[in-house]
């Protein structure tokens, strides 16, 4: 009868571990993922800086400078002699 006690604690020792780690990891795995997706690296202690000085609307506005600077580095100079581009929909085959 012990043992089965024993083993219950062990287990959700376990999940408990794997749980913290989860949860620790997901700042990594987020900025991974943004600079995959979208080119921008940032390292999640930047994040946390900018949470604890401005809460989640100044990471929200840190994301949308980030990715409004990335967009104007990558794209081409508009003239008015520019073609027009296809619009989105027109890429999709249906």
């Amino acid at each position: 009868m012990l043992d089965i006690e024993y083993e219950y604690i062990f287990f959700i020792v376990i999940l408990l571990f794997i749980l913290v780690i989860s949860f620790g990891s997901r700042g990594r795995v987020f900025c991974q993922y943004l600079r995959y997706m979208t080119g921008i690296s940032l390292t999640p202690n930047e994040v946390m800086t900018v949470y604890r000085k401005r809460g989640r609307p100044g990471v929200r506005d840190l994301f949308l400078d980030l990715l409004i600077r990335e967009d104007l580095e990558e794209s081409a100079t508009i003239t008015p002699d520019t073609p027009r581009s296809k619009p989105v929909t027109d890429l999709i085959n249906r």
